[in-house]
C-alpha cells in the first residue's frame, strides 16, 4: 500500500501601498512574496583593514574580518536602499509527504516520509554568536571555520570572533541565507509476528515483535544542524527516537 501527497502554495502582492521608487526598483514589494526573504548581497569579508578604509561605507563598528556588502545603487555607502529580495520566501511553496507499507509471510514494514522545498532560512547570528552576554556556547563549525589573523580567509562560514555584538554582521544577508529544504524519514516501523499455529500452543491470539523510529534520517543541503529548528542552531534539537516492543493477546 502506497500513500502520497503534494502541496504547492505561492503568492504575491499585486497592491502595496509604498513610494514609487524609481532609482531602487528591487525595493518594491509588488509581485513578491508575502513571505519574501530580503536581505544585503555579502560579498566577502574584508580581508584586512585597509581594504576596509577603501570600500564603501557601511555601518556600525566594523573592521576586517567582518562582512563587506555590495553596493547595489552606487551611492559610495552601504544602507536600506541596498537591501534586495534574496533566496525563497520563508514559509514553504512546497510541502510533501509519502508512505508505504507493506507484509510478506509475518512480517510487516511501513515508513513516511515528509519534506518541505522552496524555502530560505537565516542563521540566527544573534542567537548563536559566542561570548556575548554570558553565551559561552561556541559550535564546532564557527569554531572551526571563522575568520582570524592567523586564518584571513575572505570567504570563511564565520566573520571574525568578538566578546560584543557587531552589528555589522547581524543583518539579513546572503551570507547567513540557507536553502532550508528537507526531507525527512518521518517514521519506520518493521514488526515479525509469530504463525497462529505456534501462538495457539500458548493460548495466544496474537505474538508480535517490532522496533519503530522516528527522525532517524534527514536529506538537506542544509548541514550545520536540522534544519527544522530553523536558524538557532544552539535550541533545542529533533530528537531521534528508537523503541523496540511486544503485541500479545490472549
Amino acid at each position: 500500500v502506497a500513500m502520497g501527497n503534494f502541496t504547492f502554495a505561492t503568492n504575491q502582492f499585486e497592491v502595496f501601498e509604498e513610494p514609487k521608487y524609481t532609482n531602487e526598483p528591487w525595493k518594491s514589494r509588488i509581485g513578491q512574496s508575502l513571505t519574501q526573504q530580503y536581505g544585503y548581497i555579502a560579498e566577502r569579508l574584508f580581508v584586512d583593514e585597509e581594504e576596509v578604509r577603501n570600500s564603501p561605507e557601511q555601518f556600525g563598528d566594523y573592521r576586517a574580518g567582518d562582512i563587506k556588502y555590495k553596493d547595489i545603487n552606487k551611492d559610495g555607502k552601504i544602507s536600506e536602499l541596498d537591501i534586495v529580495p534574496i533566496g525563497h520566501p520563508h514559509s514553504p511553496e512546497i510541502v510533501y509527504g509519502f508512505g508505504f507499507s507493506a507484509g510478506w509471510k509475518g512480517f510487516d514494514f511501513s515508513s513516511c516520509f515528509q519534506g518541505v522545498a522552496r524555502t530560505s532560512l537565516y542563521i540566527d547570528a544573534t542567537a548563536t554568536s559566542p561570548f556575548i552576554n554570558g553565551q559561552n556556547a561556541l559550535l564546532k563549525v564557527y569554531a572551526d571555520n571563522h575568520w582570524s589573523e592567523d586564518n584571513r580567509n575572505v570567504y570563511a562560514l564565520w566573520p571574525r570572533l568578538s566578546n560584543y555584538h557587531v552589528g555589522n554582521n547581524l543583518v539579513g544577508s546572503t551570507w547567513v541565507l540557507r536553502d532550508a529544504s528537507f526531507m525527512r524519514l518521518k517514521s519506520v516501523e518493521l514488526g515479525y509476528s509469530l504463525p497462529d499455529k505456534i501462538i495457539s500452543k500458548a493460548n495466544l491470539t496474537k505474538f508480535r515483535a517490532y522496533v519503530t523510529g522516528n527522525n532517524l534520517l534527514t536529506f538537506s543541503a542544509f548541514k550545520l544542524w536540522d534544519p527544522e529548528m530553523g536558524g538557532n542552531g544552539l535550541g533545542y534539537p529533533i530528537q531521534k527516537v528508537l523503541n523496540f516492543g511486544l503485541q500479545i493477546s490472549f
